[in-house]
């Protein structure tokens, strides 16, 4: 688990990044340069893991994933760099007959090996938390943010749960000092802060929104979610997401969340375009006078499509 502290005692940062398998091409450009130049990249953070699924996973929920990047090679490297890979598998509508699926089950097993950093599992359903806990005991769990858990006793009790490594609460959540400030040490290193939603802070239909990708994960013929906000047409803008009440910004990070014992960071991305995905990497881990270097050895390689 993430403590907060790095080698040299320092508090650190550490962003669990979108995308493993929608976003290959990008990281591998991004994670090269990270490695070659850290000096461009803020020395209080770390990449913590980077999270996502292939198309076609029936276990996956959140976002419908698009991602078609070779699991062998997405392994290799995520072991090349150390970093920690997360397996999205939030479906929230499960049954067990779903268990035996076998590309699933497949990723776990070939997740679970991994020798540099241990893999995880973002989960929903208590179903599939069990099955993973007693088949895959090498792979950790994360409480996915998907069980929409506004209410403070909700999220404590989920913080509590000593299966889970890792818990996202409901962005909504975010900026509830009073409730956070309370939170033990031990706790605290467990929470981890979706920082960047776009989603309307008074959203109701969010749980409904997350069934529909999960039905869809399953192949299930459903009504589409048709989402109620008022600029829902303009899908998601970054601009637009830092204007919502529960965005926690590079500042409020360094002078808020980590001198009060929070360490943990996800940042959403994974249904967007690398280009767009790439502009929220670049506010949170770059530095601003190394920004135009970093986007120039990425947009220089001819192996990346960005749009």
């Amino acid at each position: 688990m993430h403590s907060g502290k790095n080698s040299t005692g320092k508090t650190t940062a550490y962003f669990h990044l979108p995308g493993l398998f929608e976003f290959y091409e990008l990281y591998r450009l991004f994670l090269k340069c990270f490695a070659e130049h850290r000096n461009y990249f803020y020395d209080w953070c770390e990449i913590g893991s980077i999270y996502g699924a292939p198309a076609d996973c029936i276990w996956g929920g959140g976002r419908v994933g698009f991602g078609d990047s070779d699991p062998e090679e997405v392994l290799a490297l995520l072991e090349g760099y150390g970093i920690s890979g997360r397996l999205t598998f939030s479906n929230s509508l499960l049954r067990p007959e779903h268990l035996s699926d076998r590309k699933c089950n497949l990723l776990c097993s070939m997740f679970e090996g991994t020798k540099a950093a241990q893999s995880g599992v973002i989960v929903h359903s208590d179903l599939l938390l069990d099955y993973v806990k007693n088949r895959y005991p090498g792979l950790y769990a994360v409480s996915s943010t998907t069980k929409v858990q506004t209410e403070a006793a909700d999220f404590l009790k989920e913080v509590e749960r000593e299966e889970f490594r890792f818990v996202v609460p409901d962005f909504r959540l975010n900026k509830d000092f009073a409730l956070l400030r309370k939170l033990p040490q031990s706790k605290k290193d467990k929470v981890e802060f979706l920082c960047n939603e776009c989603c309307r802070f008074g959203c109701r239909d969010r749980k409904a929104c997350y069934e529909s990708v999960s039905r869809k994960s399953l192949g299930e013929a459903a009504p589409e979610h048709i989402c109620t906000s008022p600029d829902a047409k303009e899908g998601y803008r970054f601009s637009k997401a830092m204007k919502n009440p529960g965005f926690i910004s590079v500042e409020e990070i360094q002078t808020v969340y980590l001198p009060m014992g929070f360490s943990n960071f996800k940042l959403e991305g994974r249904g967007l375009g690398s280009a767009l995905v790439l502009e929220i990497l670049m506010y949170y881990l770059v530095k601003p006078e190394y920004q135009l270097p970093v986007r120039e050895e990425i947009y220089l390689d001819n192996m990346l499509d960005l749009f």
